[in-house]
């Protein structure tokens, strides 16, 4: 099998064809959904690859300007922004959040830092009632409501991934730090010198081009089975306290929605193409199309490790794996491990993976509408490891 003989379109440097074949293996379906692979490999792309449909409801293809809702892989982009903020000094990591966000420090919150707020260890895992989407899409609203919160464990003292409020509550805190906004900074810092086709605030324009998402009948029968299985505080933190639907999407709903990828959702609601996608961390760790993203310095602040190990939520002596947890970037781990020991950046619902690579010098970004169960991007990211460590 060649890739091209498998439904794939774009182009790859011969190198890295069992990238290639590894990523045509992601699509089983491609009448139903499709992905695409952007890899920039110091500082040049060398795989930009698409295969099967954007949107099944019209047969429309996938193609290399097809922008993916990126889901949690918008924490990492975010992230980003921050890391880019904290080396200028006009946000301190070490400072706490009430400092700048006074109404913040209640409640036993008032010494939480900022780095910890991003590292999720702010016990502010959901909202504490029901809520409606509107609230949900109301980013200082719900902000509000999660600074005047009780939290869940004492603040600092553990972790436990901020699934839906990590967004809120960092944009509110980039807003109260430097009177700007969170996906005006994004444009400013990361996309537009890259000329990156990504957002984490999309337009019109940007929603009528978005691949539609679908889901495999072995997800939403998870979905199901969760919907029937988990009690209340854990059916608030997958959905926000009701505001999404537990599968994350519906036909016309959830991130389906215009109005929620229209929001600013630094959550999950960003937008991007897979080659803006691996442009962006490329420019994180090497020159690329003449920028960097971060100085050595700025990926310091970004990946020094604040969250490891066992959860809020896990029992003692829980075996793991575990993932790591920098400034909001994932950080390499066993539960994560990507390319090597050094390797950061963030994935997303269905499959969606965005990271960087200091020691190869890499950018990789990887996106799919079609939700599963269990990825299957690590086969084209062993792929990867093999190609470049063979030289």
């Amino acid at each position: 099998m060649t890739p091209h003989s498998a439904g794939v379109r774009g182009t790859f440097d011969p190198r890295f064809r069992p990238v290639a074949v590894a990523f045509a293996g992601t699509v089983t379906e491609p009448e139903s959904g499709g992905a695409a692979l952007s890899i920039w490999h110091r500082g040049t792309e060398v795989v930009n690859l698409q295969c099967g449909v954007a949107d099944a409801r019209y047969g429309r293809p996938w193609d290399e300007r097809t922008p993916a809702v990126l889901f949690s892989a918008t924490k990492g982009l975010a992230s980003l922004v921050v890391a880019r903020l904290a080396e200028q000094g006009r946000i301190d990591l070490e400072a706490p959040v009430a400092r700048v966000w006074p109404e913040f420090g209640v409640h036993g919150k008032e010494a939480l830092t900022i780095g910890d707020l991003l590292a999720h260890r702010a016990g502010l895992i959901a909202p504490d009632a029901d809520i409606g989407l509107d609230e949900a899409l109301d980013g200082r609203r719900i902000a509000a409501r999660l600074a005047a919160q009780k939290p869940r464990w004492e603040p600092g003292k553990a972790h436990l991934y901020h699934a839906m409020t990590w967004g809120p509550l960092v944009r509110e805190t980039v807003l109260r730090a430097t009177g700007e906004d969170l996906p005006e900074l994004f444009q400013e810092f990361v996309a537009a010198p890259l000329g990156a086709e990504a957002t984490l605030q999309a337009t019109d324009a940007e929603v009528a081009r978005v691949a539609h998402i679908t889901t495999s009948p072995a997800f939403d029968a998870l979905s199901a089975h969760q919907e029937q299985t988990l009690d209340e505080d854990a059916r608030r933190f997958w959905t926000c306290g009701g505001a999404f639907p537990m599968s994350l999407v519906t036909a016309d709903g959830g991130f389906n929605d215009p109005r929620v990828l229209k929001a600013g959702l630094a959550s999950g609601g960003g937008l991007g193409t897979a080659s803006a996608l691996a442009r962006i961390w490329s420019a994180a760790v090497t020159p690329t199309l003449g920028h960097r993203v971060l100085s050595d310095h700025g990926i310091g602040l970004l990946t020094r490790e604040r969250s490891s190990g066992p959860s809020a939520t896990d029992a003692d002596g829980a075996p793991g794996p575990f993932l790591r947890w920098g400034a909001g970037a994932q950080l390499s781990s066993e539960a994560q491990p990507w390319l090597s020991a050094g390797s950061f950046g963030h994935d997303g619902a269905g499959g969606q993976s965005a990271f960087a690579d200091p020691r190869h010098r890499i950018g990789f970004g990887y996106l799919t509408n079609r939700m599963e169960p269990a990825p299957s991007v690590p086969q084209v990211i062993s792929a990867l490891r093999t190609v470049l460590e063979a030289g």
